[in-house]
């Protein structure tokens, strides 16, 4: 359904990259590891992880980078984001890919406003 059809608003989706650019990391970050947002969801390639502390780090920042922002806002400029422990090299480079339209039927929890859950395709539905 197009973004005018129905209320909704527009996500990002994100890849969130491990760059170390010759520093040294104290923490586990391996350069190139990587994690994409889409909707709600974390999604992992097969071997990938993060730190569970600098997920905690970034965890804050990723629904804002997901949004719209206007072009001189540090959200949309700013890309790096460094690794909590402030003896580690580690940074995280949060890239803002394709877009997606989520209606705001298929992401509230409002009971006056459910629809099917955006998640669900018409064949789970059935």
């Amino acid at each position: 359904m197009s973004g005018s059809a129905q209320a909704g608003f527009w996500l990002y989706d994100l890849r969130v990259e491990t760059v170390l650019d010759g520093r040294v990391p104290v923490c586990r970050h391996v350069e190139g590891e990587s994690f994409r947002v889409i909707g709600e969801s974390l999604v992992f390639e097969a071997g990938q992880s993060v730190s569970m502390y600098a997920l905690a780090a970034l965890l804050p920042l990723l629904p804002a980078k997901q949004r719209e922002t206007a072009p001189g806002d540090w959200m949309s400029t700013d890309a790096e984001v460094a690794c909590p422990d402030p003896h580690c090299g580690g940074r995280f480079r949060i890239v803002r890919e394709g877009r997606r339209w989520f209606t705001h039927s298929g992401t509230t929890g409002l009971p006056d406003a459910r629809g099917r859950p955006y998640w669900l395709t018409d064949e789970e539905t059935r």
